[in-house]
């Protein structure tokens, strides 16, 4: 049976295919929750953990198994893949809920704040453009982003993994990501200069 019969036969209520999820799973998800907290120097009570644990699960099964009836498998993704994703992009959400903004002095990058990625050279720029639009107009060349790509975006910018430690999520040569780094900032570069600045990264 592989993965998307799997998957049917949860959605369907077979309470021993449902069973057998749990058992096969639940560590992974619980283990890529602490991955996230523990990647961004989050401490929380175990409490707080199985909290987000347990939302995942509601967030699986909630209106009829929407969440898992998702799961198609494309491209040879497993189901084990998908979750790891599923988790991570709910861990991500959570943390945001507790941190909704992200400080224009926080570090997203080895050397690079955001203060200093969007200093403006441009003599075309307004001078009396505030540091705020300007990240709002940034916000917006990365809202244009597939999603993919702002996931990625989602991990090594606002929550400061590492391009070492992303090429085990997406699976991926450490040059790949490299490569994939690169074409995202030429996307956000030529899309914030159409917008009068220069993204200085």
């Amino acid at each position: 049976m592989n993965d998307l019969e799997f998957v049917q036969r949860c959605a369907k209520g077979d309470r021993l295919a449902w069973d057998e999820f749990l058992d096969k799973y639940s560590r992974l998800i619980y283990n890529y929750i602490f991955h996230v907290l523990n990647a961004k120097g989050f401490s929380f009570a175990k409490e707080q953990v199985n909290d987000i644990f347990q939302e995942i699960f509601c967030s699986l099964i909630e209106d009829n198994y929407r969440k898992l009836k998702s799961f198609s498998a494309r491209n040879g993704c497993s189901l084990a893949s998908w979750l790891r994703q599923v988790t991570i992009n709910f861990t991500i959400d959570y943390l945001r809920k507790i941190k909704p903004t992200i400080s224009i002095d926080e570090e997203i990058d080895e050397d690079l704040s955001l203060k200093e990625i969007l200093a403006d050279d441009s003599p075309d720029a307004p001078d009396t453009l505030s540091q705020k639009e300007k990240l709002k107009s940034l916000k917006e060349c990365i809202d244009g982003l597939n999603k993919e790509d702002k996931f990625l975006l989602k991990l090594h910018i606002n929550q400061g993994l590492k391009l070492e430690e992303l090429k085990n999520y997406f699976k991926v040569s450490r040059g790949l990501m490299d490569v994939r780094k690169s074409r995202i900032i030429e996307r956000l570069r030529d899309c914030f200069r159409g917008k009068g600045f220069v993204l200085d990264f």
